[in-house]
């Protein structure tokens, strides 16, 4: 019986698969030797077994990509393609198929001294106008002749060790049906799992920048990947194309992401604690506190606690989110990237080399830690967290490994565990941390499809014509509990918290369903001893990519970083701005002015202080259109050479 099933059609598609996984990964041993002197000095035990990990994660789902017509030929339950020539012609497909992709990977070991990351599709457009791109690569094969060799054995070991199945040990009958279509049909899930790199359902498939959770800098993460899976992950994902707005000089001058070396006079909050909480959909439009004149004063909002937190807060009246999904929320928050065309986690960019609060703060002595309530690959937190420097990550699976709370009783059953015990969990293990420390909470529950713990279904209602509002009464109430908890710790009164969404959610009121509005989000600075003066301020433009700056300002930090915003604390009137890229179009606010810009042109120009409602467009009539224009062009291109060039450290 052994014997059949591994003479079988099945046995032998899985003994293929496994030489396929050998084969993929000596391509990559190879590429780690020839990048010796990049990755070596770095590496330990257990750094090895990560990035095994790892590799097999995304070999399988580039296996399974490329190896998808074989395995779909070999178990079609039709017993005419059971011929010596069939059998024959799959033989060479799959040669040909796997070994494109070692090519792929080999070529890349060479390719990736250039670029520090394996590459990806924008490759071919980076090479479309080389006519000698022919020449170059034959130069390189003769220089490289080593991985020719290599690439030879290991088609070769394709070739010597591919399994054929033996007609034989068929007997056509129903028997033969039955078993090749259930074959089949169980290949379908399994196959889609792998591809998606998870069998948790609510998970986005991997991407490119999932590799970084399993290394411990961004440019290991090409040990982990291979190129056919980077190449087809980036396929239809739009590269970074720098525009020519303006000559390299002019662009530093108008604008420059790099604060250097900044004087700080009041080192009052020196080493202090930082407690970031993204809070998922918390729109601005929720707060009755930072909506006083919304419904002729009437309105409430349907966060209590947070209108209590807005009190003796330093918060803003005009505040914004740089992107639209939750995914665009740390890059913004964390490093001062804001989302520019594509999601940054997206992008083959996010293989650069980036700072974020954490690993600055980390030079300084600070230990850090991640929190969020989803699976631990969920959006690509944990790899982002990870890659910027934060020490530990506490997700669902350490939730579900803490016998206190109850385990997976505590999931919504879609996205992640409720916010009320997750962020008790997240208390227990911050009251470990060492001080300083920088604690950073990513809620989960104000999300769709809008539920709360069955203890507070008959107390939370849907209200005000959105179902998120009673998500947001539940979130707010957690908030509340937290806080509570957290002011009898001993590490509360020297913290600076720091409030703030991820991006808006459903809206109610005509001013939050603008282009503008749909970004509006409160951003909450709170100091329990008082030390931040407790004003809303309406003179200044603040947005997500603004929170690194000011956090450091705070802590008297003296040394050039990189973002792309500034610190709140010093900012002027004249100078504050926001960013945000909202369907194809560049949208800038400066002033009382907003402007949107498609790429090429100014569309629209709008006074949003005076007209929140953006109905009149003033475009060409308003003397700042120009100065406004040339400093988002700046910005752009700023931005997408630096994405395209590895440019994200101030150093660069």
């Amino acid at each position: 019986m052994v014997k059949k099933l591994i003479h079988s059609n099945i046995g032998a598609a899985a003994l293929n698969m496994l030489v396929a996984y050998l084969v993929w990964m000596l391509s990559r041993v190879a590429f780690f030797a020839e990048n010796w002197s990049t990755f070596a000095p770095y590496m330990s035990w257990s750094l090895f077994w990560s990035e095994l990990r790892g590799a097999l994660v995304f070999d399988t789902s580039a296996l399974l990509y490329v190896n998808s017509l074989y395995l779909v030929l070999m178990l079609l339950p039709f017993h005419l393609k059971e011929r010596p020539g069939f059998h024959r012609m799959l033989k060479w497909l799959f040669v040909l198929t796997n070994g494109v992709g070692v090519a792929m990977n080999l070529m890349d070991a060479v390719y990736f001294q250039y670029t520090g990351r394996r590459a990806t599709i924008s490759v071919f457009s980076e090479f479309a106008n080389e006519g000698n791109i022919l020449s170059i690569m034959l130069t390189d094969a003769l220089r490289h002749w080593y991985l020719v060799l290599v690439f030879i054995a290991l088609v070769f070991i394709l070739w010597r060790c591919y399994t054929k199945p033996r007609l034989e040990v068929y007997r056509f009958g129903s028997h033969y049906y039955i078993s090749q279509l259930i074959a089949l049909l169980v290949m379908i899930p399994l196959a889609i799992v792998g591809i998606r790199g998870s069998v948790t359902a609510g998970t986005r498939p991997i991407t490119i920048s999932n590799a970084n959770q399993y290394v411990n800098r961004p440019v290991e993460a090409s040990v982990v990947l291979n190129t056919p899976f980077s190449m087809i992950r980036s396929i239809g994902k739009k590269p970074f194309v720098t525009p020519d707005y303006m000559p390299t000089e002019q662009m530093e001058t108008v604008y420059s992401p790099v604060h250097n070396a900044p004087v700080v006079d009041d080192l009052s909050h020196k080493g202090k604690n930082v407690v970031i909480l993204i809070v998922e959909s918390m729109g601005k439009e929720y707060v009755g506190a930072l909506n006083p004149d919304l419904e002729g004063g009437r309105y409430k909002g349907y966060m209590p606690f947070v209108d209590s937190l807005v009190a003796k807060s330093l918060t803003f009246k005009y505040s914004f989110a740089n992107g639209r999904i939750s995914m665009d929320a740390m890059p913004s928050i964390l490093s001062g990237l804001p989302m520019m065309v594509e999601p940054f986690f997206l992008t083959p960019a996010s293989l650069n080399d980036v700072d974020g609060i954490s690993s600055i703060l980390g030079r300084e002595g600070y230990s850090s830690a991640f929190f969020h309530g989803g699976h631990n690959i969920s959006m690509g937190f944990s790899a982002y967290a990870h890659s910027i420097g934060y020490e530990r990550y506490y997700g669902l699976d350490e939730f579900c490994a803490s016998p206190k709370y109850g385990g997976m009783d505590q999931w919504d059953g879609k996205w992640a565990i409720w916010d009320e015990p997750f962020l008790q969990f997240t208390l227990d293990h911050i009251a470990t941390m060492r001080q300083p420390f920088l604690a950073t909470v990513f809620t989960a529950s104000s999300h769709h499809p809008y539920n709360v713990p069955e203890q507070y279904r008959d107390s939370l209602h849907d209200e005000g014509g959105q179902p998120i509002h009673k998500c947001v009464r539940y979130t707010d109430l957690s908030l509340r509990r937290f806080f509570e908890r957290a002011s009898r710790e001993p590490w509360f009164s020297n913290t600076i918290f720091v409030l703030v969404a991820d991006h808006t959610n459903l809206s109610s009121h005509d001013i939050y369903k603008t282009d503008l509005g749909l970004y509006s989000i409160p951003i909450i600075f709170y100091t329990p001893d008082g030390s931040l003066p407790p004003v809303v301020r309406d003179d200044i433009i603040a947005q997500q990519t603004d929170i690194t700056p000011t956090l450091l300002h705070l802590l008297g930090y003296d040394k050039p970083y990189l973002a792309f915003g500034d610190d709140l604390l010093s900012a002027t009137a004249a100078h504050s701005w926001a960013f945000s890229y909202n369907a194809g179009v560049y949208q800038y606010v400066e002033g009382d002015l907003m402007l949107q810009f498609d790429g090429e042109k100014t569309t629209a120009v709008y006074r949003f202080k005076t007209d929140p409602l953006l109905k009149h467009n003033l475009v060409g009539t308003v003397p700042e259109q120009q100065t406004m224009e040339t400093r988002l062009k700046a910005i752009i291109q700023q931005y997408m050479s630096r994405m395209n060039e590895n440019r994200l450290l101030p150093d660069r």
